[in-house]
């Protein structure tokens, strides 16, 4: 489990009463300086691979046929950084807590694939989509559409989020490792070859960790990080950098290089015209349907994690931490960034103890330093966090023990909600599985009356998402 506030009475600085503790009660959280430095340190360095990843997805990296035809690495790597940072400190100052902000995976590859490379947009112009998607969203908040939305779940489904969101991290680190692999079909099976030394990295760091975590030694995960990617870098140099590329898990030759701002500002709306009122609407749909419902999954499930949410399963301040990610949506389409949502990876800093906004303070400045210090930045590589993540998993698990199974008109949809994220790599049909079979179910056995009205009408655009493809 992550640590009680009694386990971090560590002395620093800024104690009770000071500055940082009054302006994001620490102490009243029960935590302190230090826990939530290392801890904003911990959701960085997890979540720190998109500052490449990004870049190699609106870039068409390797890509047959469409080389050349992405936007340049390190003006992305840039203004990804950039996103992230600002967005991230944002969060931690409005809304006060340690959810971290960058550039959606899954969203970029929509961005890149569907808009650019299928639709026929320009960048400018499928940013464009971005931007108006981010501020509808914004606009839902400030109604208080999308927070009433959130308020209409029942109990069991918002713990299954989280659970199920923990069982998504652990098959992305063990994906990210490399234990295991996609098939066709997409599913997921054990990889044909496990003697490599990235498994091994991985398996060290799983077997470090864990210890640390069994230990209940504060920074657990932190330390876990910074070990394995010792040991990678060790190996990787033995080997003339012959495992890992592209900087990641070897000695730097430079230590900073300057930041490429040009793709700021660099957005139209001129996507209406291209596509049409009728496809436009849909495409701002689609993106806004899956950063909608993400980030309410991401950010209940992490508030169940860290012991946040109210008896009702609500998070205190919750519109603050929704407007922040709706701004943060457009932001990532301004800065051509893609659109920037909450991330699953802050859980790896609530695990390690963060309860405020100063941790995600702390992991947006590192962002921005981070557009300075690009060489360095890669450096830790995927398997030095997939052991993160997995534990991680572990802690959110944990809330399976809270679920009332005995009752089948619950339980299904829960379990609906929990194998369906990691099974189809999507938080978004994971949520709109469970959501939907509840509402059938209930109305089927003649509680139609039990069900909050925004179930409904939630339920009916989960159906459509999840049919309109279809008929």
């Amino acid at each position: 489990m992550a640590k009680t506030a009694q386990d971090r009475t560590v002395r620093v600085p800024d104690g009770p009463g000071g500055p940082l503790d009054s302006y994001f009660r620490i102490t009243e959280r029960g935590s302190t300086v230090r826990t939530e430095i290392l801890a904003g340190l911990t959701t960085w360095l997890t979540m720190a691979y998109i500052l490449f990843v990004n870049p190699q997805i609106l870039g068409f990296v390797g890509v047959p046929g469409l080389e050349g035809k992405g936007l340049p690495f390190a003006q992305v790597l840039t203004v990804t950084a950039l996103a992230a940072g600002v967005m991230t400190i944002l969060m931690g100052v409005v809304a006060n807590y340690p959810f971290a902000i960058a550039a959606g995976l899954g969203l970029n590859a929509f961005v890149a694939f569907t808009l650019v490379a299928t639709d026929g947009l320009s960048w400018p112009e499928a940013m464009g989509v971005i931007v108006v998607e981010g501020l509808i969203i914004s606009v839902l908040v400030l109604t208080g559409v999308r927070e009433a939305v959130l308020h209409a779940i029942p109990m069991d489904l918002k713990r299954a989020i989280g659970i199920g969101i923990g069982a998504f991290l652990a098959i992305i680190g063990l994906h990210n490792a490399g234990v295991v692999v996609g098939n066709t079909d997409p599913i997921l099976k054990l990889a044909p070859e496990l003697t490599r030394w990235t498994i091994a990295v991985f398996a060290v760091g799983m077997a470090v960790t864990s210890a640390l975590v069994a230990r209940k030694t504060r920074g657990a995960l932190l330390i876990g990080i910074l070990v394995t990617t010792v040991f990678a870098t060790v190996v990787n140099e033995l080997y003339d950098k012959a495992i890992w590329h592209n900087g990641i898990a070897a000695i730097p030759s430079k230590v900073w290089e300057k930041p490429d701002f040009t793709l700021v500002g660099n957005f139209s709306f001129n996507f209406v015209h291209v596509l049409g009122w009728g496809t436009a609407i849909a495409v701002v749909v689609a993106v806004m349907l899956s950063d909608f419902f993400d980030t309410m999954g991401t950010v209940i499930g992490i508030g169940g994690e860290a012991g946040m949410l109210d008896e009702d399963g609500r998070l205190p301040g919750m519109k603050k931490v929704l407007f922040v990610d709706g701004l943060a949506a457009a932001a990532g389409g301004a800065t051509s960034s893609s659109s920037n949502t909450t991330y699953i990876e802050s859980a790896a800093g609530v695990s390690d103890g963060a309860r405020t906004g100063l941790a995600s303070v702390v992991t947006g400045a590192l962002f921005l330093l981070a557009m300075f210090f690009s060489p360095i930045a890669g450096i830790v590589p995927p398997e030095a966090t997939a052991p993160i993540l997995v534990i991680v998993g572990y802690f959110m698990m944990t809330m399976v023990k809270d679920i009332d199974w005995a009752d089948a008109g619950i339980g299904i949809p829960v379990l609906l909600t929990i194998v369906m994220m990691p099974f189809t790599y999507s938080i978004t049909n994971g949520v709109g599985a469970g959501f939907l079979s509840y509402t059938v179910i209930a109305v089927l056995r003649g509680k139609w009356r039990d069900v909050h009205p925004l179930m409904y009408a939630v339920a009916i655009v989960f159906a459509w998402y999840f049919f309109h493809g279809v008929v």
